[in-house]
């Protein structure tokens, strides 16, 4: 008896192990094919510019909403992530020196920065969209202008997206989508608001906050982060919210210019090296526009 129990644990076992194997085979085979699909995302033109003004105003961008982190302070690229066990990510190099842009129309930036989908009509592995998606027309080409005037940087032409297998599992079962498959694409960009310390201001701010908060800024594990990163903070009212502990734009600022609350400890993940270069009037809109999300 005591035998063809034995036998039937081996053989449950088996099947269980043969199943997982499969599972793993199969998730494999559908992120493959998932890299190579192409969305058709129509896109109007922005009218690119030239001028001192939009230089500066998309050398500010560039520097304090995360481009930096991803592409490095001269566009060459930048390593996101290396663990040295399987999990490499790294920005491309977005310079001249990079001959996959070369060709790049105004259409192809608005679709890339906008909409996460590259001139082949790929959706971008690591281009966080959602943050960039309702920028306006004139920050759009202020940006873009600053890239096209970036010295030419050699190599990184594709940037890097390597995972380990249960990352590639993850990916292949649809747990690590990119941007361009959360967007809603029919949004039409935002309209341009007085850069002041407002609401108006503030919202607009705050899109760049979508990607790791989620929409609705409620916080939680971020999709497609690697493992050890931890959850991001509840930004909107309710239980958990951490905008309680900034009730004054002070404090707001401070924590925003050193990366460490009140207490003293440092705050993970955030990428703060961008964000503490960000002007007074939009950290201070950003607060005034989080701190009324409480008071509706």
């Amino acid at each position: 008896m005591n035998r063809w129990l034995n036998r039937g644990l081996w053989l449950l076992l088996l099947l269980v192990v043969l199943g997982l194997a499969a599972l793993v085979a199969s998730a494999l085979f559908l992120g493959e094919q998932r890299a190579k699909r192409r969305l058709d995302i129509q896109v109007q033109p922005v009218a690119l510019r030239s001028d001192a003004e939009a230089l500066a105003r998309g050398r500010y961008l560039y520097g304090s909403r995360g481009c930096v982190d991803c592409h490095g302070a001269q566009g060459q690229g930048a390593t996101l992530a290396d663990d040295g066990k399987g999990l490499k990510l790294a920005g491309p190099n977005l310079t001249r020196g990079n001959p996959v842009l070369a060709g790049y129309q105004p259409q192809d930036w608005v679709r890339s920065i906008r909409h996460g989908v590259g001139r082949d009509g790929r959706a971008l592995r690591l281009m966080p969209s959602e943050d960039y998606n309702r920028l306006t027309d004139g920050d759009l080409a202020s940006l873009v202008a600053y890239v096209q005037q970036l010295p030419a940087q050699p190599g990184n032409e594709q940037g890097v997206v390597q995972l380990p297998l249960p990352g590639r599992v993850m990916y292949g079962l649809g747990q690590i989508p990119e941007a361009a498959y959360k967007i809603d694409h029919s949004l039409p960009p935002s309209q341009p608001v007085p850069e002041a310390v407002t609401v108006e201001h503030g919202a607009y701010i705050a899109q760049m906050c979508v990607g790791c908060h989620g929409v609705g800024l409620r916080g939680g594990r971020i999709v497609g982060a690697p493992p050890d990163w931890p959850a991001a903070a509840r930004l909107a009212p309710g239980e958990g919210s951490v905008m309680p502990r900034y009730p004054q734009a002070e404090t707001f600022v401070a924590m925003m210019r050193s990366g460490k609350r009140e207490d003293g400890s440092a705050i993970g993940v955030m990428p703060f090296s961008s964000l503490k270069t960000m002007n007074d009037t939009d950290l201070r809109a950003l607060h005034l526009y989080l701190k009324q999300l409480g008071a509706t």
